[in-house]
């Protein structure tokens, strides 16, 4: 299994990275926190750590870390436009519950 991108987030990405003028592409995990134990973290990176898995998607390289990839395994990472909201939004497989804030998850 792997990590992917919709055509939607790769483009916004590609964006981004292009307005930033530099970067290889992004670092998505997870990290302890919320009600229900787990919240996503996703950040912009310029280098490939050692440890990182990679994975590439529509052009654009996902990094994930060894640790967060058990609970992030079959992932697709969206980018959505909801109103006047945009964002990322992560499709896991693997979540059995979400907090009622939104802002964690629980495998």
């Amino acid at each position: 299994m792997a990590v992917t991108l919709t055509e939607a987030a790769a483009r916004h990405v590609t964006r981004y990275l292009a307005k930033r003028g530099k970067g290889v592409g992004v670092r998505v995990g997870v990290k302890t926190t919320g009600c229900s134990g787990l919240a996503y973290k996703l950040e912009y990176v310029d280098e490939v750590a050692p440890e990182d898995i990679v994975f590439e998607d529509h052009g654009v390289k996902l990094l994930v870390d060894p640790k967060s990839l058990a609970y992030i395994e079959g992932t697709q990472l969206d980018f959505v436009r909801e109103g006047l909201n945009e964002g990322f939004k992560f499709n896991n497989p693997n979540e059995r519950d979400r907090c009622g804030c939104g802002e964690s998850f629980r495998v």
